[in-house]
C-alpha cells in the first residue's frame, strides 16, 4: 500500500482527491472503495457539474448558519407574548429591552439583547408543516417535496462558490459542526461531491477529534512515524517508480498530510484561542462550536453549519429552555460580537433558524405535562451580517404568536435573500448532472408584502 492507504491521511485523502483513485489497480481500489464507504467522504468525486459565476456583486463571502434541530420556540426566545397570559408563556413571561430601541426580546437571552443592533428578526416566518423531515427540506431547500431531491443551501454554496470556482482550500467547502442534520440528503440531486463534511467530535474536549483529521490518540509524532513506516514498505511503488497513477496519488498523499499536520489541521486546535475567548463563548459544545465556525469563515470557508441539538422540548419545555437559553444566548452573541471586532461580520451571514416553532400554547395535559410541539404556521428566523441590515423587525404575529399577522415569510424568500447577499443569482440556472432545466430558487413574489427581504438590504 502506498502510505496512506490504510490511514487517517488515506481518509483525508480520499477528500481532496477521489477523481484520482478510481484510476488506481484493482486491489489498491478494493481497499480505497472499502475506506470510502467506511466514512461517507466522497468529496472528490466528479459529477459533471459546473455552475457558471454569477454577474450579482457579492456583499458577503460566507455563511454561518446556526441549525436550531428540533424547533426552538419563537415565544420563549425572539417573538414573546408577555400578555398573552400563563398558557401561552408559562414561567417566562417577562422580556426585556435590547440595545435598539422597541425591540424587546426573550428575558433569557440578555447578552444577545445587547447585540440586537448587528442582526434582524423574522417574526413572520410560515410554512403550514408540522413534520419534522418535511419541514427542514423545505427550510434548508426552499423547496416542497416532489419527485426530485433538491440541495440545500450549504451545496448550493458549495457548488457556486466552490472546488469549480475560486476555493482552493484543504478544507470542504461545506463543513457541518459536529454531526449531519440526518433529516433528507443535503447535496440532493447534486451528488455526493457536495455533500457536507461533518468532523465529528466535540470542539469542547481537550483535542478536538475531527473525522479524517485530528486522531483523539494519536499524536503528530506517530502519524509521521506511520507514514515513514508505510513508506519503507511500499514495495510496489517502488518496483513502478513512474507510474503517473501512483504519481497522481503521491499528490493526494501529501495534500492529505498538509491537512493532518500542516496549517489547515491546526485550524481545528482551539488550544491556540486564549482561555478569555473560549469563556466568553462558553465552555460547552455549542459554544466552541461557534468559536470553531468563526476560525472557518476566517480561513475561508464558506459554508459552516452549526448543528445545534436539543430544541424538540415536548415535555419539561421550561426546565429545558433554563439550560438551553443562556448557553444558546452566550455563544450566538460571542459570535456576533466576535465577527463584528475583526471585521468579518460584513462578509459573513449568520443565519439562525429552525426547521419549524413549537405551539404557542404550553401543552400542560398529561403525557406533555407543560411541554410545546411543532408548529410551522408562524415562527421565527435571525439573520445578521453579510450585508443584511440589523436592528430591524420585519414582519409580525398575532397576539399569541399563532398566526402570521403582517408580511409572511416563506423559506424560499429567506433563501433567496441569501444568495442574492453571496452573488448568487436565485433566478438564475442550477447546474445538475440531469442535465435538467432548474432556477436555483423558484420564482419568488414580487407583491407588495411579500418576496425577498429587501427591507433588510
Amino acid at each position: 500500500m502506498r502510505g496512506q492507504g490504510r490511514n487517517k491521511a488515506g481518509v483525508a485523502s480520499l477528500i481532496l482527491c477521489g477523481e484520482t483513485i478510481m484510476a488506481i489497480m484493482t486491489r489498491r481500489e478494493a481497499l480505497i472503495r472499502s475506506a470510502v464507504g467506511a466514512t461517507g467522504l466522497m468529496f472528490g468525486f466528479p459529477s459533471g457539474v459546473r455552475a457558471e459565476p454569477s454577474t450579482t456583486p457579492a456583499q458577503a463571502k460566507a455563511v454561518i448558519q446556526i441549525w436550531m434541530w428540533g424547533g426552538p420556540s419563537h415565544l420563549d426566545t425572539f417573538d414573546p407574548k408577555p400578555d398573552a397570559g400563563y398558557d401561552y408563556c408559562g414561567p417566562l413571561n417577562k422580556t426585556i429591552p435590547t440595545n435598539v430601541e422597541g425591540i424587546r426580546i426573550g428575558e433569557l437571552l440578555p447578552n444577545l439583547a445587547q447585540q440586537a443592533d448587528k442582526y434582524s428578526i423574522i417574526r413572520s416566518m410560515t410554512h403550514g408543516v408540522n413534520g419534522h423531515e418535511t419541514a427542514a427540506y423545505i427550510v434548508q431547500t426552499g423547496r416542497k417535496p416532489d419527485r426530485l431531491v433538491y440541495p440545500s443551501a450549504g451545496a448550493v454554496v458549495s457548488l457556486f462558490k466552490g472546488y469549480d470556482h475560486d476555493y482552493t482550500g484543504l478544507i470542504p467547502p461545506y463543513v457541518v459542526l459536529t454531526q449531519l442534520q440526518g433529516r433528507f440528503s443535503e447535496a440532493g440531486f447534486l451528488g455526493p461531491r457536495y455533500k457536507p463534511f461533518a468532523t465529528g467530535g466535540d470542539p469542547n474536549q481537550k483535542r478536538f477529534a475531527v473525522e479524517g483529521v485530528v486522531s483523539q490518540d494519536i499524536s503528530e509524532e506517530r502519524q509521521r512515524s506511520r507514514r515513514e513506516l508505510f513508506h519503507s514498505l511500499d514495495s510496489l511503488g517502488k518496483a513502478m517508480p513512474s507510474n503517473p497513477q501512483f504519481e497522481k496519488l503521491d499528490q493526494c498523499e501529501e495534500k492529505a498530510y498538509d491537512l493532518i499536520l500542516g496549517d489547515a489541521g491546526k485550524l481545528f486546535d482551539l488550544s491556540s484561542e486564549s482561555d478569555e475567548i473560549r469563556e466568553q463563548y462558553g465552555r460547552n459544545t455549542f459554544g466552541q462550536s461557534c468559536l470553531m465556525a468563526r476560525r472557518l469563515v476566517e480561513h475561508g470557508v464558506p459554508y459552516v453549519t452549526i448543528n445545534y441539538k436539543g430544541w424538540d422540548t415536548h415535555k419539561q419545555h421550561f426546565e429545558i429552555m433554563r439550560r438551553k437559553l443562556p448557553e444558546m444566548d452566550k455563544g450566538m452573541a460571542m459570535l456576533l460580537q466576535d465577527l463584528s471586532t475583526r471585521g468579518l461580520l460584513d462578509s459573513t451571514i449568520v443565519w439562525w433558524s429552525g426547521e419549524f416553532g413549537r405551539t404557542p400554547k404550553v401543552q400542560w395535559e398529561a403525557p406533555w405535562n407543560g411541554g410545546r410541539g411543532h408548529y410551522g404556521n408562524c415562527f421565527c428566523a435571525v439573520l445578521a451580517g453579510g450585508g443584511f441590515k440589523g436592528g430591524r423587525v420585519v414582519g409580525a404575529s398575532n397576539a399569541t404568536g399563532e398566526e402570521v399577522a403582517e408580511r409572511p415569510v416563506y423559506p424560499q424568500d429567506v433563501l433567496g435573500s441569501i444568495y442574492e447577499q453571496l452573488g448568487i443569482n436565485p433566478d438564475g440556472p442550477m447546474p445538475n448532472p440531469r442535465g435538467l432545466e432548474i432556477q436555483v430558487m423558484p420564482t419568488s413574489g414580487n407583491e407588495p408584502g411579500k418576496g425577498r427581504l429587501k427591507e433588510l438590504v
